[in-house]
Order: structure tokens, then sequence, then C-alpha cells
């Protein structure tokens, strides 16, 4: 599919915007000023593929935190501060990678101006992000409601004072929670600027109503061409919402990491415990180390369409009645009992990781 050209920006080591892959971002939900906790959280959201990691900076002793955070963070950092510049110059010390902060709601223009300053020297990006429950009184007057425009607009103010100050490394969200309002405010903001924008349905829920709601906005939009870099936001431990991510973007093949399953909605044909079966599979699969070359495994319920209706897996079962096929590619390789399909399914995975094991993050 083709996506729109954005202008590019660094976090630290990752490039967004300009046709590079989409990156994945996640927040961790520590209290900053524990440094171990956060680091714990942080390393375990790049295990499971996250790329870029932001971090809530309410006050000065979790700013100083950040220092040691950084040092020694494998993902690049972003400090989220609201209000108060005085804090974001000081993540800027710490060395933070970029802020999120909006420079509307900083204060008078001296602020911005230190802000903008201390940016410029270390080459920050600062993301623009806003929040459809929290936009300004005056918008929602102007539009009658909360409205795209209203959005929109709002980014557009803060986007301006940046520019206004000669700075240009600027990324945008335009968050709600509500998913036509999200979905037309990111369509009107890609029409109106070339910056690259950070994508995401705010507030989206738990793990069961958040992903449905995730994958059809965001999803949505990447289908059109439009998203550099996103979040999956959902109630809980934010290492869930990496897979939801990462999934997202297998499916619309703009990422091709880790391990995609293929398995049949099962008919009356089906003589094995398929549902069980494709659980179990999709389990140890879970389990293994992102892949940069992707993976396709099928888990089938009938030996004799299985195999052609999979010909794009790598590998593959097909149950029978107490007995199935192993296959690869769609070609038949062993014919087994239905204990030994699992086992020998998951043998193939292993060695396949084995001789990929350069490939892996």
């Amino acid at each position: 599919m083709e996506r729109k050209l954005t202008k590019t920006v660094k976090i630290g080591w990752v490039t967004i915007g300009g046709g590079h892959p989409v990156v994945i971002q996640s927040m961790t939900n520590t209290d900053t000023r524990d440094v171990q906790a956060t680091l714990r959280q942080i390393e375990a959201l790049a295990k499971a593929g996250c790329e870029v990691v932001r971090l809530a900076v309410l006050d000065r002793e979790a700013g100083q935190a950040l220092k040691e955070i950084v040092a020694n963070s494998p993902l690049p950092v972003i400090a989220d501060i609201h209000f108060d510049y005085r804090l974001a110059l000081l993540a800027i010390e710490q060395g933070v990678h970029g802020l999120r902060i909006n420079p509307g709601n900083i204060g008078a223009r001296w602020k911005v101006q230190e802000v903008v300053r201390a940016c410029k020297e270390r080459e920050i990006p600062i993301r623009i992000g806003v929040n459809a429950g929290s936009l300004e009184k005056e918008l929602l007057d102007k539009y009658q409601g909360l409205t795209p425009e209203g959005m929109v607009e709002s980014a557009l103010r803060h986007i301006h004072l940046l520019e206004n100050e000669g700075y240009d490394k600027i990324k945008i969200s335009l968050k709600a929670s509500n998913v036509p309002l999200m979905l037309a405010a990111y369509r009107k903001m890609s029409e109106t600027v070339d910056y690259p924008l950070h994508i995401g349905v705010t507030e989206a829920g738990t793990v069961r109503s958040g992903v449905i709601k995730s994958a059809v906005g965001i999803g949505s939009l990447l289908a059109e061409g439009i998203g550099d870099t996103l979040r999956v936001s959902l109630t809980g431990d934010p290492v869930q919402e990496i897979p939801v991510a990462l999934e997202i973007l297998k499916v619309l093949g703009l990422r091709n990491r880790g391990v995609e399953l293929i398995s049949c909605p099962t008919c009356g044909r089906t003589q094995v415990n398929l549902a069980e079966l494709a659980e179990k599979v999709e389990d140890k699969l879970s389990n293994l180390p992102p892949l940069e070359r992707p993976l396709k495994v099928a888990v089938m319920g009938c030996a004799v369409n299985g195999p052609g209706e999979a010909r794009e897996a790598d590998f593959g079962i097909a149950g029978g009645k107490g007995m199935g096929l192993l296959f690869k590619k769609g070609e038949i390789v062993a014919r087994l009992s239905e204990e030994e399909l699992l086992p020998a399914l998951l043998t193939e995975i292993e060695n396949y990781v084995k001789e990929h094991g350069k490939e892996q993050h």
C-alpha cells in the first residue's frame, strides 16, 4: 500500500516518518521515580517488540530519575510533560530523546522559547498531542461540540508556536476514544501538514474491547497510508499492547516481524480438537523471540484440504481421524498420529528459529 511521505524526525536511534517502517511505542505505568521498576518494565516492553517508550514526568524528582533511566534503557525515552516548562528543561538536561508537551499550555512565549532553544541544542523532537477529552473550551464553543475541525485547529495552534520559533522537529497525535472522530481528525490533519503522525485510539479500554477499537481505528488509518508511529492504548500492563500493535502491522503487510498463525474455523469434517490444538500452538509461538523474517504457521482441521488452503504457510499441521499431516509450504512431509502432531510442528519451528537466530532482535 502507498503511504503518505512525511518529514522525518529521530527519537534517539529510531527514525520516524519519511517512509520508514511504522514504529511501535508504549508508555510505562510505573512510578518514574522508582528507577528499577521503570527499567524492568522498559526491558519487558523492548523484549516484546516495543521500539520507543514514553514516561510520565509529574515532578522534579521524576525528572531527576530520568538520567539513570535513559542511561540504562534499551529503548529511546520520551518525557511526557504537561504545563511545566521547567520539567521539560530538566528532562532535556537528563538526556531524554524526545518530549511530549503542548507549547500552548506552558505559558508565556519566553517559556516556549526556552524549551525550543534546549531542544534545538540536542535535536530533540517534540510531539504535540491533542486529546479529545481535553480540548480547549473556546474551540468546543466555536465548533458547537467536539469535532475533527476543532481538534485539528488545536494542534495547528501548537504547531505554529513552534514554527514561529523556527522549529520543525515535530510529531503530532490527535487521539480520541471515539473511533470515527479519531479517524476524521487524523485524515484532516494528514491533508493539512507533512509532519509525521503518531496514531492511536486513546483510552481504548481493556484487552477485550480495546483490541477491537485499536485494530479498527489504527488499522483503518494505516490502510489509507496514514501513520508513522503508533500506540495501542490498553488498560493494565503496557507489555500486552505490543503483540496487538505487531499484529495490526503484520496483517496489513507493514511489518513482517514475528509469527503469523493461520487456523481454520472448523466444520463438520473436523475430527480433532482443533480449538485446543490451535491455542496450544499460539501459546508456544507467543514465547518465541521476534523474528525479522516472517514465519507463517497453519493449524488446519481437514487433512484433505488443509495443506492446500494453507499453501503459503512455512509449516503446518492438518488433523484427521486419529491422525494428521505435517506439511511445509503446502507439501506433505509426514503422516503422524494425533498425539505426534503438536511435538512435530514445534520441533520444526524451533529448528527454524535456531537457523535464523542471527535475524532476531
